[in-house]
Formats: structure tokens, sequence, C-alpha cells
């Protein structure tokens, strides 16, 4: 059916004690707010009007096209924000349908919508709500109804005497009015009630004494869950990545412990892929067909190629090849791109850096701001001295080059293809293709020194021994 959306989306939300408004707080790798407003946009509304307050500038900066804000400058209750975004949608049609939605629904689906919608459309009424039933009803509006069933109103726990309390099925928080019966009894509302607000929710009590039809529309309890507080975020995140985990496993990805993967909303997995225990994908990340992953992965914004093992590392705006092995204790910075078959190894690091083809940084080096081309062998303990205080440089290492274990690579430097370092040189000229660069002092053996060493300290005791 025909209808437009208002998303009330302006609450402080003081229960998650955070200067963040609460609707912008992440589920799953994006703002709760931006999954309402998929379900929302997924019912095919004509318009969407956003209702924001706390935090206004951010939270409408970041809707996107195709979602209209409006400020409710000073917050008086639900039934004040709903009246804020319908002078938005100034010059619908009085017949036309007004879905109205909390903002900190985040597992709010179409399929809920949909329902919803229907039923307010096939039974021409004037109001329907979303209702659900919980074994535990504290804190919510309970949906009153007559014992023929037909829905009175609703009260909140505050203005509810005890046989009100006992009622279990509570309001869900989504609602369907007819536009021009909204407007109407959103200007009798009053705020003779225990938080002194205009509830929303007194519209349902007003249409249902005007003689108009109020239905309500079972939901599950899961997919209209609100957020207010930290724990309830959590479940809710809880929620979408098992969700997101089901779906990938269905597609053909292998999950040695589902329960112990954290997966963003934009996460993309390929079949063929397995994931270990404790690994944590965010937004922008994808892991193509045959690659593993894990166990003690943390990877972000980065792309992991077909048949690479990346374990216990650490992987952020990074590229890992085809067939490349990264790990164990391997940290990728930002800019980091490993290309086919390299491998990094034990305790490496890497930032803005290409690693070439085949090439190899096995332990306890950190390449940064380098360019390393195919074949290379870099020893353990090379670093890339690559910032002298003021500024950064770049080091290139040609295709087959040797890097000596120790080697300090004094940035601006280059090694030439199939050159060689040796261990323990710092190197701050550039080494030619086929060269041997060596920068270290003659060494010197001393005869007795140990001996001497030690009867001098020997010596120094006897001294210091009170007779």
């Amino acid at each position: 059916m025909s209808h437009v959306a208002i998303v009330l989306a302006a609450g402080r939300g003081t229960r998650m004690k955070s200067s963040l408004p609460k609707v912008l707080h992440p589920v799953a790798g994006r703002p709760m707010l931006h999954w309402v407003l998929d379900a929302v946009t997924g019912s095919g509304p004509e318009r969407v009007v956003v209702v924001v307050g706390h935090g206004s500038q951010l939270v409408a900066e970041g809707l996107g096209d195709g979602y209209e804000a409006v400020v409710q400058e000073e917050q008086h209750g639900t039934g004040h924000a709903a009246g804020v975004g319908l002078a938005a949608l100034n010059g619908i049609d009085e017949s036309a349908a007004v879905l109205v939605v909390p903002g900190d629904t985040p597992m709010l689906d179409v399929a809920t919508l949909d329902r919803l919608l229907a039923s307010h459309a096939a039974a021409g009424a004037s109001v329907t709500v979303a209702s659900t039933e919980l074994s535990d009803p504290s804190g919510y509006g309970r949906v009153v109804r007559r014992e023929d069933g037909s829905v009175t109103g609703i009260v909140e726990e505050g203005d509810a005497d005890a046989a009100t309390r006992a009622i279990r099925e509570v309001n869900a928080g989504m609602y369907v009015f007819r536009a021009g019966d909204l407007a109407r009894d959103l200007s009798e509302l009053t705020t003779d009630n225990a938080q002194a607000e205009l509830y929303l929710t007194d519209v349902v009590g007003i249409a249902a004494a005007r003689g108009r039809l109020v239905i309500a529309e079972p939901a599950d309890p899961e997919v209209v869950a609100g957020v207010n507080d930290h724990a309830q975020l959590a479940a809710a995140a809880s929620t979408h990545r098992r969700r997101m985990v089901e779906r990938w496993m269905a597609e053909g990805v292998r999950m040695i412990d589902p329960d112990r993967v954290y997966l963003d909303h934009d996460v993309t997995l390929a079949p063929g892929v397995t994931l270990y225990p404790n690994v944590i994908l965010e937004a922008g990340t994808s892991v193509e067909e045959g690659a593993t992953v894990g166990p003690d992965v943390y990877a972000a914004a980065s792309q992991i190629g077909p048949g690479a093992r990346v374990w216990y590392a650490v992987v952020r705006s990074s590229v890992v090849g085809e067939a490349c092995t990264v790990g164990p204790y391997a940290s990728l910075r930002p800019g980091s791109v490993i290309e086919r078959g390299a491998h990094l190894g034990t305790f490496v690091e890497t930032k803005n850096t290409t690693v070439g083809e085949g090439s190899k940084v096995p332990h306890l080096s950190y390449m940064g701001d380098a360019t390393i081309g195919a074949r290379a062998n870099i020893g353990a303990g090379t670093i890339t001295c690559n910032y002298d205080g003021f500024a950064k440089y770049r080091t290139t290492i040609g295709d087959g080059a040797f890097i000596g274990s120790d080697t300090m690579l004094i940035a601006p430097v280059a090694i030439g293809d199939g050159a060689m370092t040796a261990a323990g040189s710092a190197i701050s000229r550039d080494v030619g293709p086929g060269e041997l660069g060596v920068e270290r002092a003659k060494q010197h053996n001393i005869p007795g020194f140990v001996e001497r060493l030690a009867a001098r300290y020997r010596a120094k005791r006897t001294e210091e021994t009170p007779s």
C-alpha cells in the first residue's frame, strides 16, 4: 500500500551514558538507525522523514540520500516528535497511511512492517499498533483490550494500576495511522502523566474513544526489541551476527566455531572460506575462495585473496594476495599490499608497503614505506628506518634481493635486483644490482680479555667484603 514514514530518532538515550546519540551506536558495524531505515525503505514509502534532536547534526549527516531530516528542537515526548514529523509531511492526503517507527530498534525487518501495513489496509483501521507478548513486560506500555479483543488504549507502566501491569501484551512502538486522524488526535494530547510528556501512545486511546477502529498486529519480540542500554545493544549485535553467520554458512563458508566469529554487516565471504575461532572481520573486508582465516585474526577494510592463510594477525586497510601466508603474530598496517605467494611471518610489521610476488619477510622485521620486488628475502631483524624525525622516506628493494639479518635500511635508499646486504649492516647508500652492501666495523678479537675482566671483578668483591 502507498504510505509515508516517520522515524523517531531524537532521543538522548540517557541510559547509554554516552555523548554519542543513541541511534548512532553501532550494531554489527553500522549505526542502529541505519538498520531501521533499511527496513522502513524496504516497505516502499513515498517519503521518509527522520525526526532528529539530540546530536541532530551528527544524526542528519549520516542519513544519506532519500531521507528528510527535521529537527525537534525541544524534546517533549514521542507525541510531540510525531507531530514534528507529520508537520514536515505537509500536503499529504488525510487518508494516507503514516508509518511511525522508533529509530532504536535495529532488529526491525521489512516483513514485520509489511504485515503491519497490510493489516491496517485490510481492516480499514484508524490506528494499527504492533504488539508483542513478553514473559516479563516490565517497563513497557501495556496494550489494553475490551472483552471482544478490540484495542482501547496503551497504558505506560508509570501510569498503570496493578491489573494493567499484569498484562503481558506490550506496545512494540511501531504504528500505522490514518494521516487526518493522527493530526487531529495529536492536537488533543496532554502532559497529564507520570513523565509529563506528550505520549504518542495516548493517540491510541483517543482514537478508540472516538469510536474509530484500533487494531494490534502481533510481532516477534526479538524483531521489535528496542535498545536503551549497552546490554541491549550487545544483544542486538549478537542477534545480527548470528543471522549473518548462519547466512554465510548456508552459502558454503566453513566456521569451526560460529559462536566465536564476529562479522560486520558488509563483510563478504566466498564459498570455500574457512574461519577459525576468534576471527573478527570488520566493515569493508572481503575473503576470497579457499582462504583460511584464524585463529585470532582481526581484519578491517581489507581484502584477503583466494587460497591465502592468515592467522594470529592484525590486518588493517591492506590487501593480502592469492596464496599468501601471513602470521603468526603479524601486523599489517594501512597501505600494505602483499602480492601473490608472498610470506609474512612471526612478529613482522608492515606499513604502506608492497611485498612482491613470492617474496619472504619471515620474522622479526619492520617494513615501512617500502617497495619490495618479487622473490626477495628479508632476513630476521631487518627494519626500514623510514623516519628522520621530520619526514618519511621510501625504501626500494629489487627483485631477487637478499637482505641479511639485522640490516638497517636507512631511507631513502634502493637495493638493486639480485643485490645482497651483509648481516648487521646499516645501509644508507644505494646498493646496485648484483652488489653486496656491507657497512660494519672490522672485527677485533682481544686475547685474554674475559679472564682479565673476571679477575678485576673478583678483586673488587674482595675489597668490598668486610674482614
